[in-house]
């Protein structure tokens, strides 16, 4: 059962040296907190899965902690990932690159206890299709050829999600993506959440997470109303951190501190 913990201590007791780390969520379900704990501890030769990794790859690429980004989409702005990509700075940077469709059919797959996933296409024509880690296989039924991707089993899935119950029940919030999924295939989950209340209200489309898929909660700041708003500024405000490597090392020994 989800056990609520300070998130300094969570991170401590489910973040290591060389482990596969899936961080997923969109607006304002980004798990900012919980990236900057994650770079305050100063892991290394991390494993990181993102559907889009944002700003909080960007910053725990940038700090050295990545050795290999695992992803579908990368947006404008995230110039430490791209340094690591071009000019193996301030370490070289393995990827694996699929499409969004993908990336949710292997976590889809993982959480189903399944040792691959299958898509009808987006992989074929491209440079995807060479890679290693796509294959093809045959439908039994209809003969059709499927393009094969292996399962996502990530060994720590960090989500953020707008609220929890005392026994540790999740109510994701706003726009789910892929997060569900993720925190389903993980083998440990931590999840962020803005406040604990004792019994979780119904809400239209809102998925709930049950306490025994999650294995550490963290309570973090609620956001203020215009939420969307402040982190469409802080993306791209981020921009301006991550292109000048001095303003970024600046950035870094803060937050670290």
């Amino acid at each position: 059962m989800a056990t609520i913990s300070p998130l300094a201590d969570a991170v401590d007791a489910l973040v290591h040296d060389g482990a596969e780390i899936a961080f997923e969520g969109l607006g304002a379900a980004v798990p900012a907190a919980a990236a900057r704990a994650v770079l305050r501890r100063r892991p290394r030769d991390l494993t990181l899965v993102g559907t889009a990794p944002g700003p909080a790859g960007d910053q725990l690429v940038g700090a050295g902690c990545v050795r290999k980004l695992v992803f579908s989409r990368l947006d404008p702005g995230l110039h430490r990932i791209r340094d690591a990509l071009v000019a193996g700075w301030p370490a070289p940077l393995e990827i694996e690159e699929h499409t969004q469709a993908g990336m949710a059919a292997r976590y889809a797959a993982g959480a189903s206890g399944l040792p691959f996933a299958t898509v009808r296409d987006g992989y074929t024509g491209t440079d995807l299709a060479a890679l290693t880690h796509v294959a093809t296989v045959r439908c039994p039924f209809t003969g059709a050829e499927l393009t094969a991707l292996p399962a996502l089993r990530p060994d720590l899935a960090v989500v953020h999600a707008r609220r929890a119950d005392r026994a540790g029940n999740v109510q994701l919030g706003g726009a789910p993506g892929v997060r569900k999924e993720a925190v389903l295939a993980a083998r440990r989950a931590l999840v962020t959440v803005e406040e604990v209340v004792d019994e979780l209200e119904p809400e239209h489309a809102a998925v709930v997470l049950p306490a025994f898929a999650i294995t550490l909660i963290a309570v973090v700041p609620a956001a203020p109303p215009d939420r969307h708003a402040c982190d469409d500024a802080v993306d791209r405000s981020w921009a301006g951190v991550s292109g000048d490597r001095v303003r970024f090392t600046s950035w870094l020994e803060e937050i670290r501190a």
